[in-house]
């Protein structure tokens, strides 16, 4: 099916970067590269906001974020549309930052286009390595690298698309008809997606919700190792203030109801996870 494309391709969804777990080129990253995560974080959050419109069918939904690949790639010229992915190209060959993370982004959300539901754990985290991990990839490449490669980020990324997964959990169902649950634990459990859509958590729901802290919090045992191999101190800095939001919001949701209300942190309780973070992470540079 073809689809033509209207001028205006991209639709924001209102999100910021008020609405995620970690702080978006926060004070604690290097000033001169800011403005590189601010474009990076704006491609991202455009790219999102097309797969995760209601409103669009998955063929328009995919002509778009094709339409950004090539930009990304350098074949539609300077589309005048598709600015947002040529200004993202021209910040990536001026960092010497690999294109293929913003690529691996594009194909995780052709594929929320098209794909609903989870099989299994594995099948969840093989999405999560699409959608959350280039994203820890493109910040370790821009800050220098690390000396423990992408496997600590990978990690935490993962675990930190879960926890959105979990506290989004009825909101997507809702709007979106996707579950991020994996199939065969809400089998097991006697839990179907229509359970998502009850104004609590049932008891084989809350099983399942567990089954998927309990494995985020095996994630979070190699994301620890993060910080200490980061070449960059700030990104260090910074990686250890979002392991500290992980951990709080993974208590969050063991001991909430994503279904009765949104899991997250106070803003005070956000912020002491930002500064024992910063602090830690200087310590432990300075025992290196």
């Amino acid at each position: 099916m073809n689809n033509p494309i209207p001028p205006e391709i991209e639709t924001p969804s209102g999100k910021d970067a008020e609405y995620e777990n970690f702080p978006v080129g926060s004070w604690l990253l290097p000033a001169k590269l800011r403005p590189h995560i601010a474009v990076f974080y704006r491609f991202a959050r455009a790219i999102d906001d097309i797969a995760d419109n209601p409103d669009l069918d998955a063929d328009i939904k995919i002509a778009r974020l094709s339409g950004f690949a090539d930009a990304i790639n350098g074949l539609n010229g300077e589309d005048g549309v598709y600015e947002t992915g040529h200004r993202m190209r021209r910040s990536l060959l001026e960092t010497d930052v690999s294109l293929q993370h913003c690529l691996d982004l594009i194909t995780a959300f052709k594929q929320d286009s098209i794909k609903n539901r989870y099989d299994d754990w594995h099948d969840l985290v093989g999405y999560c390595l699409l959608s959350a991990a280039p994203v820890g990839r493109y910040l370790i490449d821009l800050h220098g690298g690390s000396t423990d490669g992408y496997g600590p980020s990978d990690a935490l990324c993962n675990a930190l698309q879960v926890i959105n997964h979990l506290q989004d959990c009825q909101d997507d169902y809702r709007t979106l008809d996707r579950v991020y649950l994996p199939g065969d634990w809400m089998a097991a459990a006697g839990v179907t997606v229509e359970d998502l859509d009850a104004g609590s958590l049932s008891s084989g729901l809350r099983i399942v919700l567990d089954q998927c802290l309990d494995a985020t919090a095996r994630l979070m045992g190699d994301a620890r190792l993060l910080p200490g191999g980061l070449k960059s101190r700030r990104l260090a800095m910074e990686s250890q203030s979002i392991i500290n939001i992980a951990d709080q919001l993974i208590g969050r949701l063991r001991d909430g109801d994503p279904l009765s209300s949104r899991i997250e942190l106070s803003k005070p309780g956000y912020l002491w996870c930002c500064v024992s973070g910063s602090f830690q992470a200087l310590v432990s540079g300075r025992r290196r």
